[in-house]
């Protein structure tokens, strides 16, 4: 990877990166691009699931929506709000059980790194929403959700809002507790994104 100068220069060798697989790593689907270079809010998540891997787009399946209703936005002004990245961009595939999507291991989330990093230092965003553990643990370094969900951070000028994943195979939002973290962190989510509207 080079040192990028924009957003496409970066987008152009992602589309083309093939890091993972050379490594012998499992990989499902072309890497998922999605974002232009103007905008503001930065969504970060774990992996793409299996329907956005077969779209070559991010957050299409259920959990997407979900997201989307908890943000209470539309589906047009969600994907012209956020660039949307993630811990690994290629979908992973399922669990050798069958039951779920495979967790990015280590070296897979460290070859992916960098596109994190030149997409932050480019787009300088205002605010950054994690989705899901390992995302959180990636910008915030918090070991669980329980510790950063409903808490907010402010790294490199950006608001820094952890959220659960939306998907439903969690239970964590189940703990009325961890419910309430997720409602106040949804509120400030909600009001970051009003302000960032509201400043053009």
């Amino acid at each position: 990877m080079t040192h990028f100068t924009s957003i496409t220069a970066l987008q152009r060798e992602l589309v083309a990166c093939r890091l993972c697989g050379d490594a012998g790593f499992q990989i499902e689907s072309a890497p998922v691009v999605h974002g232009a270079a103007d905008r503001r809010a930065y969504l970060y998540g774990q992996a793409p699931g299996i329907v956005e891997g077969a779209e070559g787009a991010p957050w299409r399946g259920r959990a997407g929506s979900t997201l989307r209703r908890w943000l209470e936005l539309d589906e047009e002004t969600f994907y012209a709000t956020f660039y949307c990245a993630s811990v690994t961009r290629c979908y992973p595939g399922r669990t050798a059980g069958g039951r779920g999507d495979r967790t990015p291991t280590p070296a897979e989330r460290t070859l992916c790194a960098p596109w994190r990093t030149g997409e932050l230092r480019l787009l300088r965003p205002g605010l950054v929403l994690t989705v899901g553990g390992l995302a959180a643990h990636a910008i915030v370094g918090a070991k669980t959700l329980t510790e950063c969900v409903g808490k907010s951070y402010l790294i490199d000028h950006a608001v820094v809002i952890p959220l659960p994943h939306p998907s439903g195979a969690s239970a964590w939002p189940n703990d009325p507790r961890n419910r309430a973290r997720l409602g106040k962190a949804l509120a400030h989510a909600r009001r970051e994104l009003a302000r960032l509207v509201e400043g053009g």
